[in-house]
């Protein structure tokens, strides 16, 4: 099961399992791929399956870091098509 990212009016969503998340876009302060296993942030909040996966995005709000697993290779750029 994949995570799911989309636009909601000026908020990112994401979807995975029954949970949902808004993020306001002007929160987010950066958006970036990740290389590490489990991400450097050990406090981040982790949306999706990190067994199976290839990639890893962060998403760093004013607030809080998000890690996002998933297989999709175009998901960074998806976001930030997002922010403009």
């Amino acid at each position: 099961m994949e995570v799911k990212v989309s636009r909601n009016g000026q908020h990112l969503q994401m979807k995975w399992q029954l949970s949902k998340i808004d993020i306001p876009l002007s929160e987010i302060k950066e958006v970036q791929n990740d290389d590490t296993y489990g991400g450097e942030d050990k406090e981040a909040i982790r949306i999706g399956f990190p067994y199976g996966t290839t990639n890893r995005v962060v998403i760093k709000t004013r607030s809080e870091t998000y890690i996002i697993f998933t297989s999709k290779s175009n998901l960074k750029e998806k976001i930030l098509s997002f922010m403009n």
